[in-house]
């Protein structure tokens, strides 16, 4: 049996009880589906119960089904790799940039685009900036 209190979910057998904190995302999700599946809550009770959606439940579910407890643990979201600055076309920011230090990040994100590496004045300046090949200013005393 389980029993949900304001901060934790208790797990309770005819031996005694244990206390999960509801920030341990994989018990908790795992709580919902036993809840579901085993003791006759089913799918959309037990996804209200726990603050999911039906479709999010089932696709625990079947995350679950295939992968195991450690499937319910939630991923990064967002892009996974930096695909518009690569390696490649960080060394031609580089190579711009030394070939010809007074051409601004505009011309230099051109050249790039002219070489089929789609890149943004913006990700040319991060890579000039992460490399320290800002322009230096002068600054004149009076």
């Amino acid at each position: 049996m389980l029993q949900i209190e304001k901060q934790n979910i208790i797990l309770v057998g005819p031996a005694g009880s244990i206390t999960v904190p509801k920030e341990d995302e994989i018990t908790s999700k795992l709580a919902m589906l036993y809840e579901g599946e085993c003791e006759g809550l089913g799918p959309t009770r037990a996804s209200e119960k726990y603050g999911y959606s039906k479709q999010r439940y089932f696709q625990l579910l079947t995350l679950y089904s295939q992968q195991g407890a450690l499937a319910l643990q939630s991923k990064k979201r967002g892009p996974q790799s930096n695909y518009r600055r690569t390696d490649e076309v960080v060394r031609q920011v580089i190579r711009h940039r030394f070939l010809d230090s007074d051409a601004s990040v505009e011309i230099i994100a051109q050249k790039i685009n002219q070489c089929h590496f789609p890149i943004s004045t913006r990700s040319v300046e991060r890579i000039i900036e992460q490399f320290g090949l800002q322009k230096k200013t002068i600054h004149l005393s009076t």
